[in-house]
């Protein structure tokens, strides 16, 4: 084929490659950690590993360590500055044991560290600006027979170790950093986005970043992989990764489908337009009050916020509980007929439940309506409940129907809102507690006051994006 005949969909599209390897390299200068970095990152977790093994055999002999996480498998980014020691004592100790010793090891490798509680408590601290996890956990022949989750940390070290060479881990870190730049890279509950460990899985699945973003352009969820062809349990999550050290976890549960899709959305746009800014965290200025006022002129909702003081607890215990009482709390404004538009929910010093509103007043009956007429029982019954109650309009007939206007409890959103039944729909625990020492309750233009705190927060929800 001569020039002149060429397809210019050929041209666009390798223009295109070219533009997303000119952007690629750009990244990959941005996050692969430097020489001079790798050596100072290598000599704290080298000296620190030797001081906590041998402070564990002092306690256990035949005890080791194993450095694991990102910094263990070179996929970590230039600049982050975790170092996760795990200390592997023998499966006979019993867990009480485990859990002694291993603080015993993490105070003797870090004297200054403090005492933290995941499953069970381990040490934490800071050493020439690394921040350091020393985790005491035990040593299994199989994932299968872990006793608690950290227990299968080394296991994942141990697989992906042998499978990541130089360029997958490179690839791995242009990975993290797109999932950073969409919002989507985290396993916290509160983010609910792709673990580390998953990242690392995924790019190992498909061969690269590119191959990895091609692929996920293409997904249906639920989208299922087993690396290792050995599930054996079904999941109904939107993703789901069989973790290759075991057959009945999903490495992605925590994955939401809303990360889903923005993954797939985003590796979309990046192989179509490629751009740094898909790198690129989104860190938005605060909405300013005439910005505010603007977008709810503009909508024409009613804004609500119950806001209170944040629960005392771990961001993983706490947005579970938000995101609770969130879903409760609309619910319980849709059944009463205030029809929620869209809600959120967000915390700092205090905690946000908010929500929009198509309707913030009703009038004060509301129509209820019974079976039909010619059915005997649930028709009678009925009747005589409302028959003789001075405060309802009917019983009527209306095509075939009973049908009764009565008082509606609550004419506004305010009303239900600060009154008892609030404590009626699904709460979390610690919010419920919350929330009966103190809250406030904002309407319409009230909601000016979340601004000092949640400026940026309310610019996300009032300016969103994929």
């Amino acid at each position: 084929m001569s020039d002149e005949e060429a397809d210019p969909d050929d041209h666009d599209a390798d223009e295109t490659a070219g533009d997303l390897e000119a952007v690629l390299e750009t990244v990959r200068e941005q996050v692969d950690p430097s020489p001079d970095e790798r050596e100072r990152l290598r000599a704290v977790a080298d000296r620190l590993a030797a001081r906590a093994e041998d402070a564990a055999n002092d306690l256990e002999p035949g005890a080791d360590v194993l450095q694991a996480g990102s910094t263990a498998r070179d996929t970590w980014i230039s600049g982050d500055r975790d170092i996760d020691i795990f200390v592997r004592f023998p499966p006979e100790l019993d867990r009480a044991t485990l859990e002694r010793y291993g603080l015993e090891v993490g105070h003797a490798t870090l004297p200054e560290g403090h005492e933290e509680y995941a499953e069970h408590p381990y040490v934490k601290g800071v050493v020439e600006g690394f921040d350091i996890d020393v985790v005491p956990c035990f040593r299994l022949e199989s994932a299968t027979d872990i006793r608690s989750a950290v227990d299968r940390t080394p296991f994942h070290t141990q697989y992906l170790e042998a499978r990541l060479d130089d360029d997958l881990a490179a690839d791995v870190r242009l990975t993290k950093q797109f999932l950073k730049g969409i919002g989507a890279y985290g396993s916290d509950l509160r983010t609910r986005g792709f673990s580390g460990y998953l990242t690392e899985l995924l790019v190992v699945e498909y061969g690269g970043f590119r191959p990895l973003l091609e692929a996920a352009t293409e997904w249906q969820p639920p989208v299922e992989l087993d690396p290792e062809d050995h599930g054996q349990a079904s999941f109904t999550d939107p993703l789901v990764v069989i973790d290759p050290t075991d057959p009945e976890r999903n490495v992605a549960a925590v994955c939401s489908a809303a990360n889903v899709a923005r993954f797939q959305h985003y590796a979309r746009a990046l192989l179509e337009s490629p751009m740094l800014e898909s790198f690129e965290a989104d860190d938005p200025d605060p909405l300013s009050e005439s910005e505010l006022r603007a977008h709810l002129e503009r909508r024409g909702t009613i804004p609500v916020a119950i806001r209170f003081n944040a629960p005392n607890v771990v961001d993983d215990q706490l947005y579970p509980q938000l995101y609770k009482s969130l879903s409760g709390i609309t619910q319980g404004l849709d059944d009463l007929d205030f029809d929620v538009f869209r809600g959120t929910t967000f915390a700092n010093e205090t905690a946000v439940i908010f929500a929009e509103l198509t309707v913030v007043e009703q009038p004060a009956v509301e129509r209820h309506q019974g079976p039909p007429v010619h059915v005997p029982g649930h028709a009678k019954g009925f009747y005589s409940a409302y028959a003789d109650d001075p405060d309802t309009y009917g019983p009527f007939i209306e095509g075939g129907r009973y049908v009764a206007e009565r008082e509606r409890e609550f004419t506004t959103a305010r009303g239900f809102l600060e009154s008892d039944q609030l404590f009626d729909v699904g709460l979390g625990a610690h919010v419920e507690t919350a929330l009966e020492n103190e809250y406030d309750v904002l309407v319409g233009d009230e909601i000016t006051a979340l601004l000092d705190e949640f400026g940026a927060e309310l610019r996300r929800y009032f300016e969103p994006r994929p």
